[in-house]
Order: C-alpha cells, then sequence, then structure tokens
C-alpha cells in the first residue's frame, strides 16, 4: 500500500513539472552552421559547408584550434590559422563563431607581454582586461585628423637634430641587417619615461631570445610598466605573424581614443610581407612581382594609415609608427622597401658602411628625411638643424677628396678636423638616450669648434664632462628646451661659456683652441 502511494506521488510531482515546463516560455531555435575539412596545409585549412561565413570571421575547429575565413570561393573556404594546426585533421568539423578577431584592451595591457590575440606569455596571470576590440578597424578621416605639431623626442641627438619625428607622425627606420633598426626603436621607447608617452612594441617573426632581449631593456630602462609586447614568435607560422601587427595598433589605438599619445613600433614589417606572401601562396591566390600577392601594398596601407594625431573633438590623442624595414645590399628600391617609403612620411635609413666605420648610431643623413618633423621640431634644434646637415655632407666631400692625397690648404685642413669632430659628437651608445637640453650642448659645442683638436680617445670624456655640466648647471635653460621654447643669443653664449669651462676643466682640448 505504501509503495503504491509513493509511485502515484511521484507520478504526480513528473506531471506537475511538465506542465509547468509547457506553460513556461519556449526556447528559441538556434541554427548553427557546421562545414568539414577538406584540406590542411602548412598554415592553412580548406572548408567546405559554411556558405554564410563572412570573410574575416573567426571560424572554430573540433581539436580546438582557431583561424579566420579569408579566402571565400563557391564551395571552398580558405581559413588561416592562428597556431600550428598539428591536430587538424581532414572530416573534422569546423563551426562559425559569429565573431571577428579581436583582443583585449585597456590599462591591464600596460607590463605585459602577449601574442596576437592578447593571450599572455609572461608569467604574471591572466590578462584582466574589461574590454576587447577587433583587430580590424578603419583608419581616422581626414577631419578627424589634426595637423602634427608636437616633436615625440627621440634622445638621439642625430635624429633630434636633422630628422625631427613628430607625434602623429609616422616615421621608416630602414636598413641592411645589422644596422641598429632595432636599438634605435628600443632606445626612442625608453626615452619616454618622462614624456608620459605609452609604448607598443610588436615583434613580427623574431626569435625568443631577441623578444627577451627587447623586454630585458625595457625593465632595465624603467619603461615596461607603460608598454605592451605583443609577440609573434617564429615558430607559430604564418598565421599569427600576419595578425600581430593589426592587433598591436588596436592595442594603441585604445589608449590614443582616450587622448594619449602612443608610440608602437613594428619589427618588422619584412617579415609581415613574407608571412602574407606565404598564406596567399599557400591560399593559392595569384603572385605578382617577388610573388608577392597584388595586394601587398594595401595590407600594409591600411596598418599604418591607422597612426596618426587626432583632432580636438576625438580626444586629441596621437599614435607614431616607428614600422622598421630590412633591405638587402642597401637597395632602396626593393619592391615592400619602396612601397614602405610611399606609404610613410620619412625614412632614417641606416648604413651598413657606416657600421663598418664604427659609427653609431650608422644613419645616412643624405638618404635620411622627415617630412613631417620639421613643423614640429622644437625651435632650438630647427636653429641647428640645417647647419649640421650641411657641415656633414661637405665634411664627407672633402674626406673623400683628401684620399687622393692631395695638398691642402689651412682652411680646408680646419673644415675637415671641425667635420670630424661633428661626426664624433654625434656618436652615441646604445640604451642612453639624451635629455634635449644635453643635447643642445653637445651639437653647439660641436658646431662651434669647441671639440676641435680633441684627440679620438678623449672624445668621449669630453661628450660626457659637457653632459654632466647641461644637467646639474643648466637646469633652467634645459626646462626651457624641453618646453619648446626658442633659445635666445644670451642663451647661446651662456651654453658656449659653460661648454668651454667643462672641457678646459678636463683639459681636453689642444692649446690653439683654449
Amino acid at each position: 500500500m505504501t509503495d503504491t502511494l509513493l509511485a502515484d506521488a511521484a507520478a504526480d510531482e513528473t506531471a506537475r513539472l511538465i506542465g509547468k515546463l509547457a506553460a513556461g516560455p519556449r526556447p528559441g531555435l538556434r541554427i548553427e552552421e557546421v562545414g568539414a575539412v577538406t584540406g590542411i596545409g602548412d598554415g592553412v585549412a580548406f572548408v567546405s559547408g559554411l556558405d554564410r561565413v563572412l570573410s574575416d570571421e573567426l571560424v572554430l575547429f573540433a581539436s580546438g584550434a582557431v583561424g579566420i575565413a579569408s579566402d571565400l570561393r563557391p564551395g571552398r573556404i580558405g581559413v588561416i590559422l592562428l597556431g600550428s594546426g598539428g591536430d587538424i585533421a581532414v572530416g573534422d568539423a569546423v563551426r562559425r563563431s559569429g565573431a571577428v578577431a579581436a583582443v583585449p584592451v585597456g590599462e591591464a595591457l600596460l607590463g605585459r607581454v602577449v601574442d596576437a590575440l592578447g593571450r599572455p606569455l609572461d608569467s604574471l596571470g591572466p590578462v584582466a582586461a574589461r574590454e576587447t576590440a577587433p583587430i580590424e578597424a578603419e583608419a581616422p578621416t581626414i577631419l578627424d585628423r589634426a595637423p602634427i605639431t608636437r616633436p615625440l623626442s627621440t634622445g638621439i641627438k642625430m635624429i633630434d637634430a636633422a630628422v625631427p619625428v613628430g607625434r602623429g607622425q609616422r616615421e621608416l627606420i630602414i636598413g641592411d641587417r645589422q644596422t641598429g633598426k632595432t636599438s634605435l626603436a628600443i632606445d626612442t621607447m625608453l626615452n619616454q619615461r618622462h614624456s608620459g608617452v605609452l609604448c607598443v612594441y610588436c615583434a613580427i617573426g623574431q626569435r625568443g631570445d631577441a623578444v627577451a632581449r627587447v623586454v630585458t631593456a625595457l625593465r632595465k630602462g624603467g619603461m615596461m610598466a607603460r608598454s605592451v609586447v605583443v609577440v609573434a614568435h617564429a615558430e607559430e607560422g604564418p598565421g599569427p605573424g600576419f595578425i600581430a601587427p593589426y592587433a598591436a595598433t588596436t592595442i594603441a589605438e585604445h589608449f590614443t581614443r582616450a587622448g594619449r599619445d602612443v608610440l608602437i613600433v613594428h619589427d618588422d614589417l619584412t617579415r609581415h610581407a613574407r608571412s602574407y606572401r606565404e598564406l596567399s601562396l599557400l591560399l593559392r591566390r595569384p603572385p605578382g612581382r617577388e610573388a608577392y600577392p597584388g595586394d601587398i601594398f594595401y595590407i600594409h596601407a591600411r596598418l599604418l594609415e591607422r597612426a596618426g594625431q587626432l583632432s580636438a573633438r576625438r580626444g586629441g590623442g596621437s599614435l607614431t609608427a616607428l614600422p622598421v624595414v630590412e633591405t638587402q645590399a642597401e637597395n632602396l628600391s626593393a619592391y615592400i622597401p619602396t612601397n614602405l617609403i610611399s606609404i610613410t612620411d620619412g625614412q632614417i635609413y641606416l648604413s651598413p658602411r657606416l657600421v663598418r666605420k664604427g659609427q653609431f648610431p650608422a644613419i645616412d643623413l643624405g638618404r635620411s628625411v622627415s617630412r613631417v618633423g620639421g613643423k614640429a621640431q622644437a625651435p632650438s634644434f630647427r636653429a641647428i638643424a640645417g647647419g649640421i646637415r650641411i657641415a656633414l655632407s661637405q665634411f664627407e666631400e672633402l674626406e673623400s677628396f683628401a684620399r687622393f692625397g692631395t695638398r691642402l690648404d689651412a682652411d680646408t685642413r680646419a673644415r675637415l678636423t671641425r667635420g670630424a669632430a661633428m661626426r664624433a659628437a654625434l656618436r652615441q651608445p646604445e640604451r642612453d638616450p639624451m635629455p634635449g637640453g644635453e643635447q643642445i650642448v653637445v651639437l653647439l659645442s660641436a658646431m662651434n669648434g669647441l671639440l676641435d683638436g680633441i684627440a679620438p680617445e678623449r672624445m668621449p670624456g669630453a661628450l660626457q664632462a659637457l653632459r654632466a655640466s647641461a644637467s646639474t648647471r643648466m637646469e633652467a635653460v634645459g626646462a626651457r628646451i624641453e618646453a619648446g621654447e626658442k633659445l635666445t643669443k644670451e642663451d647661446e653664449t651662456a651654453i658656449l661659456a659653460l661648454a668651454r669651462a667643462a672641457l678646459d676643466s678636463m683639459g681636453g682640448r689642444t692649446d690653439a683652441d683654449a
């Protein structure tokens, strides 16, 4: 009897629950489009069955791999894999995600090392970002931009004086291998310690030890807490290397829209172009010049056009881009370097000939130009920039002429001595960016002959004496230089007097110069 009553009670409870569910709201229909893998390559996969997939949409593989729908053709979709894709097999199920590739953005990324999708590569735990943003975005329109009027101090004498960079500019760093391109970019980042500029460094297809050296330099220089490092390792395949600079730009743009100034370094776009060429050939797109696809120019243009100075109504922030490109045998007319030179607002050319002479940074002023920075250059630097270019060009011409052993007059010998002193004054070790006040003291001293006759082995000590005097006895003038004020004749006279005293105290000059 008891068992019968319990069974009836259970049946009544079941009926009540069924009735409650039937009376409640019905769940909506969920339509899911599922395809299948028809082919797999090195960094790409071919999928069928996803007829409604959108371009650049993320697709999810049964193995857990992720890819981007890139090549849409009837009956076949080419997918760029964001990883190795070693576990993907023909016949595996593929699903649409309904979303595009995005990365976390915000303050939580500062001080972090992440991959092309914003996933942490350091040992600091998950990235606690509250927002995400698509890696692809439209560049600011003309009406959303403002003129570039503020300088971005690099701390490198030759650049700040002769090839200035403005905030919001796109300045290309170009040169052969082992000429100091990355060091130049890292020194520029380190010089932002006191400027308030945030930095994003994007390593494309680099080895792990090279990235580790960059991170170590940023930490030692006190800039890691205000920097983001985005890494696409060479071992990951071409997919992450292709999307990494777009992801890094999205991270930087978040700060720019908030009204802040950001510096982004793409190191380097030669590897980025090679990654895209590899993907395009694997996806069986028609090759063009040097086997690059026809849209390689657009690939870089749509990336670098996102840099610029925003107008006041858009927050007034700026995104300064320093893309790096590698040349071979000083060939500036190669395909990718030519494209990037035409896209950017100038280039800093690093010459292997100057490297062999021991001139660091090995900047060739004859081939370097800034098409915008002169308008944003500090007045104190603008007053001496033209003199440096002319003096160095005349010195190099005379130096070549003097090699023939021709008898030289006293004036020519004096100009050779002045040029050699100026070239020595422009030497600068890496990881040692200089404040504007110290740069002005050194440059004015060299141009006015205070460094003439100093023995080469004593030149570093003389330059250090000038820098020490500038930092301890010219704080007011240095502050005015950093503030962008123009120096008066009285200021220049005081600077030269201070420089003479500093050099006399160390006994670095010859009797004739003293």
